[in-house]
């Protein structure tokens, strides 16, 4: 490919409007307001923002496609020079997968369950009629070896449940890359997952890119992690452009306002001192807990873990390492096989099936994906409301004033109530389940991975959140996560996970100053920061070798 073809422009938007049907009305607003952007071959753009920003109806705009309900109503979308928008619809098809191409957040959910992996990555050049599957299924194999997955030759004879998460988002990309497109829409490929995985996705992503010399519009709300990839950033809030820039400029010098809240909260400070109140008897104690699944793998090894009232107790480590199954084993989902937990100062029957209706009500767990924590059929009145006539009884008149009290408490308006969880954006579902969780007036609440798929402004406020009800009402926390600027904004103390096992535990200061754990180390190192060459830093400098197959 010549210098002038990569230079050349591929993709240019022209006051871009989009509209959505209003929520409780029939009339639609805009969501997308007069957006213009230009990509050039070659060239990675970002565009971030806070959830509800227009990020992905951006991206989607670029294959000339709307979610259901919304509208491009003016504007135009020129890819390599032709109009989108006046394509027929045959010839959209044609041109998604082939030369405009998606790779969404979760991979996990958007691969089919039934079907082998190399079926779905060959799908679209077959469809496409640009190679056989045998050829298809070869070129498929230089993509996984390209992009570091485990056996490149027979990777595709596995399921989707087979893989990992990592490897799940390394082979959508695959997927997306199986015709070559001109243009690559990476929809928060990276967001769910751990820092380590983190890395090691977004490495072969660029290199990808980069090798094949595809441009990117690259969604996210994670500077850090655009400083790694994007030759642009573009600023979007409420559907409109706050400021564009080159990617150093945004970061190092950035003018509107909005622009400078993002950035500034990277850098907010660690929590000064933990509450190592140590005369407050623990909420929650556990003494060498261990569990396995199926009675053959052991997930849980020999877990000392305590956490007091008013103290915020992180738990960290990398996708498998047990942070997640140890919330199960605590709330009675899974049984543990030896050790003893004791709750509140009795000991913890090991099922939930062994525990009584108050036991249920003071320990309840926050999940991490509200998207599939909410019944999407349920009011938000019912959903709240469930706890409160289950544990307290409340009906009518009071079950009412007590939904909109606990939505008070997180920040919204009562007429919250009659709202559906797909009329909410991800901050406020995830405040709905925080919600759920206060109305049982529990002891112990388990967060887990709560902030990871929020944009950091609202990320932030849910820790403001959490912080402001543990001051007022003296809650206990277990807090897993893999964000590590999480932890150094709400723990008191962290306990680090590996393989099923705490390898080291403290305080902040104890855990993550030098000299640490080897592994811990290996995740400090792992944080992305907001510096354009961070990332060929890290991967010429490490002196850990992160696995292959994370």
């Amino acid at each position: 490919m010549s210098t002038d073809q990569l230079t050349s422009e591929i993709l240019r938007m022209e006051n871009l409007v989009v509209t959505a049907r209003a929520y409780g009305a029939h009339q639609t607003i805009p969501i997308i307001k007069g957006v213009s952007l230009s990509l050039k071959r070659g060239e990675v753009v970002g565009l971030i923002g806070e959830s509800g920003a227009g990020k992905s109806t951006i991206g989607l705009a670029a294959l000339g496609y709307t979610r259901p309900g919304s509208t491009i109503a003016d504007g135009k979308i020129l890819f390599d020079g032709a109009d989108i928008r006046k394509l027929s619809a045959g010839e959209r098809r044609k041109l998604r997968g082939r030369r405009v191409a998606y790779i969404a957040q979760s991979a996990a959910a958007s691969f089919n369950p039934a079907m082998r992996l190399d079926k779905q990555v060959c799908e679209a050049p077959v469809r496409h009629g640009l190679a056989r599957f045998e050829i298809a299924r070869s070129q498929a194999v230089q993509l996984y070896r390209e992009l570091d997955l485990p056996t490149p030759e027979t990777f595709g004879s596995r399921y989707p449940h087979q893989a990992s998460g990592g490897q799940l988002q390394r082979a959508m990309a695959a997927m997306a890359m199986s015709c070559r497109p001109d243009i690559l829409v990476l929809d928060e490929p990276t967001t769910a997952l751990d820092v380590t995985t983190q890395i090691e996705v977004l490495a072969s992503i660029r290199q990808l890119i980069r090798e094949h010399h595809t441009a990117g519009l690259y969604i996210t709300h994670d500077l850090a992690v655009v400083a790694q990839i994007a030759d642009r950033i573009i600023v979007l809030r409420d559907g409109s452009v706050v400021e564009e820039g080159t990617t150093e400029q945004i970061l190092n010098r950035p003018r509107a306002e909005y622009t400078q809240a993002l950035v500034s909260t990277h850098s907010k400070d660690v929590k000064a001192s933990g509450s190592q109140d140590t005369a407050k008897k623990p909420v929650l104690e556990l003494s060498k807990v261990s569990a396995r699944y199926a009675k053959a793998v052991r997930v849980v090894e020999n877990v000392d873990l305590s956490v007091r009232k008013g103290e915020t107790v992180a738990v960290v480590g990398e996708s498998g390492s047990g942070k997640s199954t140890l919330a199960r084993v605590i709330t009675g989902l899974l049984p543990r096989e030896t050790g003893q937990i004791i709750f509140q100062g009795d000991k913890l029957p090991p099922t939930l099936a062994a525990r009584n209706k108050d036991l249920l009500r003071r320990i309840q767990l926050i999940y991490q994906m509200p998207d599939v924590a909410l019944n999407p059929r349920q009011k938000v009145s019912e959903i709240i409301g469930r706890p409160l006539q289950f544990y307290r009884g409340l009906k009518g008149a009071a079950l009412r004033e007590r939904v909109a009290e606990l939505l008070s408490d997180i920040n919204l308006s009562p007429d919250y109530a009659e709202r559906l969880p797909g009329q909410l954006s991800g901050g406020q579902k995830q405040r709905i389940c925080i919600a759920r969780a206060l109305a049982a007036e529990p002891d112990l609440i388990i967060c887990d991975e709560v902030t990871s798929a929020l944009d950091p402004l609202v990320a932030e406020g849910i820790l403001d959140l959490l912080a402001k009800l543990q001051r007022t009402r003296g809650y206990a926390y277990m807090f897993i996560t893999h964000d590590l600027g999480v932890v150094g904004r709400i723990a008191d103390r962290v306990a680090v996970m590996l393989k099923g096992e705490i390898v080291a535990q403290g305080s902040i200061a104890e855990v993550f100053s030098w000299p640490c754990h080897p592994y811990t180390e290996r995740l400090l190192s792992s944080v992305p920061e907001m510096d354009t060459h961070w990332l060929d830093n890290f991967l010429a400098n490490r002196s850990v070798s992160l696995p292959v197959t994370s």
